[in-house]
């Protein structure tokens, strides 16, 4: 039997009756068609295939895709070393058979705004296809149904473009056709309002449209589902942060995923509006009040039940209100050391100094460098019933009740400096202090180690040894910087490689000089390199690593310590005490498989400074 052939010949009427659709109503390929085509394909044997027409159900099969069944059965392949015939690849083998392309639907590469339009939602659920990519000259459709042609001649027609069809997941085409279609109509919703569109008077280049302009209400159920869409949309993707940036006619929402932006969606610049008034409200912030920055929080869930904890941030710009949301993880304060990216090596330099009973401890490095994460993680170990950890924060990133956090309030002057001061009268024996950015919260976070507490805090500085030329250059004497400081932490963020795709590669000796320079090692042997996967998005990566550059303040280092003293020394000094840079920490990943020798040169910072005497 040719599965083909026949296929076509049934797959003529959209409807159920008749062909494919007395055993799978609304579905255009039979199962027992399917069955037979993988055992003629040696996907499985002829005993797999009188097995599973045996145990055919009816009625509960009626409303999956012959492939989805399949895939529920968990067969193994006789003939093809014990491989599971999971959904996908099911869909790579019936591309294959069909001679389409397979196509991977991934919601961040699709223009959702300019498929949807291609056929109606009623079109693309009867024929069981998605558009998923348009241009000038023809327009791709993902079909789980390759033999089912009845369709094409019509949106030729009426899209006056060439079709080109490509075979996708089942469940995929199924879930991405509701999920796209149901964004489209709310922002359509919410566009319509008596057909004119709003004035926006917070845009400086705002055209006038003259009439009774309406805005989008936000409590619109249509502006309610796309922020609901946004939010679990984001989840899914393993975003850390949402950008929703409004432009002069249209704005743009964008995910960072892995340190990297990827646009998601574009919208009309008054649907925008009305989704971030939406999530000020849900923020508990000034809806009203546009013209100043705002910051708020917001905690929901996401589907798999766990509590998720998103920071808010407004920015008056030319175009309207800028929002960025940064999703905080519970999960992050669960996780061991060496899940962040600590060597055996880091983590004993870092628990000796966090380890002490006072002192100062600093962790340095620029914005989304896991600075909070880090810090977090420590003080929930260092948080047990026998000691009374504090904070103060600008703002309380993750509300954590193992410990006492304070936000900062400048309204009502309630500063670092001052937060620090009373926290001083808390008994406390462990102080997290969210950021030290002048003399005066300095001084405090320095009279709190001299009186026999542990401070930890950060620093926006490039690396280790330039943390202590900071606090020199804000007024802090050397002699206290010795007295208190217990040592810096400097970190950075690196994309891993994804392991279920990342292949073994050689590295290229000028590479690893480049890494390593000028205290140049051994060339390893091999590494890994990106490939691309579903799991990863085609990407070759996922999720990211921490990279350390750990320094005690110790022996010769601290001997360096005096007024006017040069970072660059201090640095030498250090390295010849064991520190390893932020690209020798990255050098250890990269020999390891963990990342690339791209991958760390992108993300820090070069070492101006000859080697070693």
């Amino acid at each position: 039997m040719d599965i083909t052939k026949e296929t076509t010949a049934k797959s003529k009427e959209p409807s159920g009756k008749g062909g494919a659709g007395r055993n799978v109503p609304g579905y255009f390929v039979e199962l027992a068609q399917m069955v037979h085509g993988l055992a003629v394909d040696g996907l499985l044997s002829r005993a797999q295939e009188q097995d599973v027409l045996s145990r055919r159900r009816n009625a509960s099969q009626a409303k999956l895709h012959p492939l989805e069944y399949l895939a529920e059965l968990e067969l193994i392949s006789d003939t093809t070393r014990g491989k599971l015939l999971d959904l996908e690849t099911l869909s790579h083998w019936l591309a294959k058979r069909a001679d389409q392309p397979y196509f991977h639907i991934d919601p961040l590469k699709i223009d959702v705004s300019a498929v949807t339009p291609v056929m109606s939602l009623a079109y693309a659920e009867r024929h069981q296809i998605l558009a998923v990519e348009v241009n000038e000259e023809e327009v791709v459709i993902a079909s789980a149904q390759p033999w089912h042609t009845g369709w094409e001649e019509n949106l030729r027609h009426t899209n006056r473009r060439e079709v080109r069809r490509v075979v996708c997941n089942p469940a995929d085409l199924r879930r991405y056709t509701a999920e796209f279609y149901k964004l489209a109509r709310s922002i359509t919703g919410a566009t319509r309002e008596d057909g004119i569109q709003t004035i926006n008077t917070s845009n400086l280049e705002q055209l006038l449209h003259l009439g009774n302009a309406q805005t989008p209400d936000a409590n619109d159920e249509h502006i309610v589902n796309i922020v609901d869409w946004l939010l679990q949309y984001a989840f899914d993707q393993r975003a850390s942060d949402i950008h929703i940036e409004p432009r002069r006619d249209k704005g743009n929402i964008r995910f960072r995923i892995d340190g990297v932006l990827h646009t998601v969606y574009e919208m009309p610049a008054q649907v925008l509006a009305a989704v971030n008034s939406r999530i000020k409200i849900l923020g508990r912030m000034n809806v009203a009040e546009k013209r100043k920055p705002q910051d708020g929080r917001l905690k929901t869930r996401s589907t798999e039940g766990n509590e998720v904890e998103l920071r808010l941030s407004t920015l008056p710009t030319a175009f309207g209100e800028k929002m960025v949301m940064r999703i905080f993880d519970p999960d992050v304060l669960l996780r061991s050391f060496r899940d962040l990216g600590f060597s055996k090596e880091d983590d004993r330099r870092w628990h000796g100094m966090v380890g002490q009973p006072n002192g100062i401890v600093l962790v340095t490095g620029p914005t989304g460098s896991g600075k909070t994460t880090t810090l977090y993680s420590t003080l929930k170990e260092l948080a047990t019933s026998e000691v009374n950890v504090c904070t103060i924060e600008d703002p309380i990133e993750m509300v954590e009740p193992s410990f006492n956090q304070m936000q900062v309030q400048h309204n009502i002057d309630l500063t670092f400096a001052s937060g620090v001061r009373a926290l001083l009268r808390q008994d406390p024996d462990i102080i997290m202090v969210g950021e030290i950015r002048d003399l005066e919260t300095a001084e405090m976070a320095i009279q709190a180690a001299l009186t026999g507490h542990l401070v930890l805090s950060t620093l926006h500085t490039n690396d280790a040894p330039t943390a202590i030329t900071r606090l020199l250059e804000l007024g802090v004497p050397d002699y206290l910087i010795r007295a208190t400081v217990l040592g810096v932490m400097a970190q950075r963020l690196v994309r891993t490689l994804c392991p279920d795709c990342k292949q073994p590669a050689e590295i290229e000796a000028d590479d690893w000089k480049n890494l390593t320079r000028p205290w140049v090692a051994e060339t390893p042997t091999t590494g890994a390199k990106p490939v691309g996967c579903l799991n990863c998005r085609n990407t070759g990566y996922r999720g990211r690593a921490g990279v350390y550059e750990i320094m005690p303040l110790e022996g010769e280092v601290r001997d360096l310590l005096a007024p006017g003293c040069d970072a660059d020394k201090l640095r030498a000094a250090a390295i010849r005490s064991g520190m390893r840079t932020l690209r020798l920490s990255g050098a250890q990943k990269v020999a390891s498989g963990m990342t690339t020798v791209e991958e760390v040169l992108r993300v820090t910072p070069a070492v101006s400074m000859p080697g070693p005497r």
